[in-house]
């Protein structure tokens, strides 16, 4: 579910890679993933959802998917009935054996009206038996909808909390690799500086970030490994940084002046509130496929990222003891990144 996400499709190329029949479900599935199934179906339509699934009964399920609503509220709404839809319409089949939910840090560290404010601060590094926070979070809802029918239909369940998640997708909502990419394109083209959006705090701190192709791997992982059933699991790239030290090799990258944390906040929501009609001229000089800025950049999202009060660091010590080893270098991550940006011709 949700395959035509950064996580979505990331895992359905590390599945269709190891063999595995693969479906991949969203509203418009046209990820171009050699030997995956697509389909096609709106989670809040159980209408919809029967007919797309008449004739597909998986034995593993992926939910990657998720919706932005103005308020909490709307977003437990939402966001719990697509879980609850989904798992209805697979029901009476009685196919399926695990399920696999993805979620977030946002699970410690608050919804988007909360996020990362006084009152809400976890202690870092985060680990999988902090209790839930006092407040309603679509992502506590989501998965109570899994263990209400995992108790029903008798299915094992893994939860899934990344980080920021690196990886190309078009159309994402909370993508800051792309969005930085795009920043320092615009940066590039205009001869601005590319200035740390972010807080001090994160300037300075101990960070990390997950990479979707290391996401895909404990997904899989987690499903085929008895021991990693009905268990909730943090999953980063393996190691910190320190955004004052990456900052400036991302610039180098691009070929770009960094500018460090000077004292004030400087969010990108701002900064690129007036990029639309650059980035199309910009797509049309290099002939990029993608003309339309708010499909690649997330700002809003990027910001809430960067701007935190604290360091945010996740210990993985739960996945590493039961046997997941996967690790990934944080530069890595975004310069292959940036790679394949360039490569499919979405930034130049």
């Amino acid at each position: 579910m949700g395959v035509s996400g950064i996580t979505g499709s990331n895992l359905a190329e590390e599945l269709v890679e190891q063999g595995w029949t693969t479906y991949g479900l969203a509203r418009n599935p046209n990820v171009r993933i050699d030997g995956l199934l697509p389909v096609a179906a709106d989670l809040l339509s159980p209408e919809s959802l029967s007919a797309a699934l008449a004739d597909v009964a998986p034995t593993h399920v992926f939910f990657t998917s998720w919706m932005r609503m103005q308020t909490e509220v709307e977003n437990i709404r939402v966001n719990a009935a697509m879980v609850r839809n989904l798992l209805d319409a697979l029901a009476s089949k009685k196919s399926v054996q695990h399920v696999a939910l993805v979620t977030g840090l946002k699970h410690y560290l608050g919804p988007f009206e909360a996020y990362a404010k006084d009152g809400f601060l976890p202690e870092t590094p985060l680990r999988e038996e902090q209790p839930r926070l006092d407040i309603e979070n679509f992502y506590y809802a989501q998965e109570d909808e899994v263990y209400a029918a995992s108790a029903r239909d008798g299915f094992t369940w893994s939860i899934h909390r990344p980080h920021t998640v690196i990886g190309k997708a078009v159309g994402n909502q909370m993508n800051l690799g792309t969005t930085l990419a795009v920043y320092a394109t615009i940066c590039k083209e205009t001869n601005r500086q590319f200035r740390w959006p972010g807080s001090e705090a994160q300037w300075n701190g101990l960070s990390d970030v997950t990479d979707a192709r290391v996401l895909a791997k404990h997904l899989v992982w987690a499903a085929t490994t008895e021991t990693a059933h009905n268990e909730a699991f943090n999953v980063v790239n393996g190691e910190y940084f320190r955004w004052k030290w990456l900052w400036k090799r991302l610039a180098s990258w691009f070929e770009v002046e960094p500018i460090g944390f000077d004292g004030t906040i400087q969010p990108l929501e701002t900064e690129m509130a007036q990029d639309a009609t650059l980035w199309r001229d910009i797509a049309g000089r290099y002939n990029l496929v993608e003309p339309d800025l708010s499909r690649l950049a997330s700002p809003w999202h990027t910001d809430l990222d960067l701007g935190r009060p604290i360091e945010v660091m996740t210990d993985m010590s739960k996945s590493r003891k039961l046997g997941f080893t996967v690790y990934r270098g944080t530069e890595e991550s975004f310069i292959d990144l940036f790679n394949q940006l360039r490569k499919d011709r979405l930034i130049p």
